[in-house]
């Protein structure tokens, strides 16, 4: 390594404010879906920003929703994409029994000009329902969704 190399990057992270308005937007459309749910946020490091759980929410949702938004912040993908990725190819599928990833719909990157600050994760409806929840309050906080 050359003296002149970079030894740092700066990275961008979601701020706290940013998290917390996710978890409120998250609860709204949870509640408007019918659902109890957690919801968590995560730095771009997977590291737990932000927590929420509504008091009708099954303590399972706990580490689901973390762990779904760390799987989110991992590489960038959905977690729904991972699940297709798991499911249909053998080469791939050993992941599916890493510790933390959870390859089930509800779990999104936040990325903010194209730039991964962050993850959210919902529990506590079916895929679908945790997904729906997650694009509304991404959008209501107008982040990019993942394409």
């Amino acid at each position: 390594m050359s003296k002149t190399s970079q030894k740092s990057i700066p990275m961008a992270s979601i701020s706290r404010e940013a998290a917390v308005g996710l978890i409120d937007a998250a609860l709204a459309a949870a509640k408007a879906i019918g659902i109890e749910a957690a919801v968590a946020v995560t730095d771009a490091t997977g590291n737990l920003r932000a927590f929420e759980r509504t008091d009708g929410a099954p303590f399972l949702t706990v580490d689901v929703a973390i762990d779904k938004a760390w799987t989110a912040s991992s590489f960038g993908f959905a977690t729904h994409v991972w699940n297709d990725y798991v499911t249909t190819d053998p080469k791939v599928a050993p992941l599916a029994h890493r510790p933390r990833m959870v390859a089930v719909g509800g779990g999104y990157p936040i990325l903010e000009d194209g730039r991964l600050i962050g993850g959210v994760g919902i529990s506590g409806g079916s895929y679908q329902q945790d997904q729906d929840a997650c694009v509304a309050a991404l959008q209501a906080l107008d982040f990019e969704l993942p394409g």
